[in-house]
């Protein structure tokens, strides 16, 4: 079973504090035009953006949940259509060249032009910007600036952004920011016990800790064998002592035969946050990976900050994942 997808998705497990935010500035009549949803990947924002957003479309009625639309009510179905008249739905797409899921500044000047007409149901419009951190500065955010310096009446942009720091500091600053937290991990063993229950409680409380509260990282794990994948950068990091090269360009091979990218894209995020948590243990002073020798920790705290660069240049750009794989790891062996 898989999580439905969050414009269609009726839960919203763990964040009933940020969705009360949303509905208490609602109330008040004086809603914020522009709202900037952040958090880790997969742990809720754009399911709390379109729960809000059917919330306002539908009139604001009262649930029995904070921001509740009943599922089977003709705004939930609309919305979770893409069919609304008074909702827009800005979101990377695959650009030209074969470059992967970018923003593009002409649906950016769409969702602008929209903002600036008259609600057809005579109520808010509504723009969904997600994955805002795929936004080029120097054209999307641009674009969007004029209308969250001068927004048009009862209107709400709502900007889901999984890195914050991305975004130009005169859009941040516009937006009214809401923090979404990790789930505990009573709640995540809930959801995943829900969403997966073909797989054993242990597998399950593994894709749990590797996703760090994230259900959709969980999710996205189990789907793209991450306990696997984890057990791969495990390996390679054990290794660095002693490089292999066949054995390197067999991982390399593998990761970039999957055509999705979610191998190599998952690949990364774990050895990132293999290297984060080594760093922490060690700054706790507690025991850290022998392999955390092989540099100082400033060049470690360095060497995370290269791999997501390559990581999101590989994507974006459409480059060669098994030269990016390669290449991570001769950063990380190089002495």
């Amino acid at each position: 079973m898989t999580a439905p997808e969050p414009r269609a998705n009726p839960d919203l497990v763990g964040h009933e504090e940020a969705a009360r935010t949303l509905e208490s500035a609602a109330r008040s009549g004086r809603l914020h035009h522009a709202w900037l949803l952040c958090g880790p990947p997969g742990i809720g924002k754009a399911t709390l953006a379109w729960r809000f957003a059917r919330w306002l479309l539908a009139g604001m009625p009262q649930g029995e949940a904070p921001l509740f639309v009943d599922p089977a009510s003709a705004v939930f179905r609309r919305v979770a259509a893409d069919t609304h008249a008074d909702c827009f739905t800005l979101e990377p797409n695959t650009g030209d060249r074969g470059t992967k899921r970018v923003l593009r500044v002409e649906d950016a000047r769409e969702a602008v032009r929209f903002l600036t007409q008259t609600a057809a149901e005579g109520g808010w419009r509504v723009v969904v910007l997600d994955e805002a951190e795929r936004a080029d500065q120097a054209a999307v955010q641009n674009t969007l600036l004029k209308t969250l310096e001068e927004p048009p009446p009862k209107t709400v942009l709502l900007v889901v952004c999984s890195a914050p720091q991305r975004l130009l500091p005169t859009i941040r600053s516009r937006c009214r920011r809401l923090d979404l937290n990790p789930l505990p991990a009573a709640e995540m063993e809930a959801l995943l016990a829900r969403l997966l229950p073909e797989r054993g409680k242990a597998e399950r409380a593994r894709l749990a800790a590797l996703a760090a509260g994230s259900p959709g990282r969980a999710l996205a794990l189990a789907e793209a064998g991450g306990l696997e994948l984890q057990a791969m950068v495990e390996a390679s990091l054990d290794a660095l002592a002693r490089p292999e090269p066949p054995r390197e360009h067999a991982l390399a091979d593998r990761l970039a035969m999957d055509r999705t990218g979610g191998a190599f894209g998952i690949f990364m995020g774990l050895l990132r946050g293999a290297i984060a948590a080594a760093l922490r243990e060690a700054a706790r002073g507690r025991p850290a990976p022998p392999w955390l020798a092989r540099h100082p920790l400033a060049v470690w705290a360095s060497l995370w900050d290269r791999l997501g660069h390559l990581a999101d240049d590989t994507e974006r750009l459409n480059l060669d994942r098994k030269q990016a794989v390669l290449t991570g790891l001769s950063w990380l062996a190089r002495p």
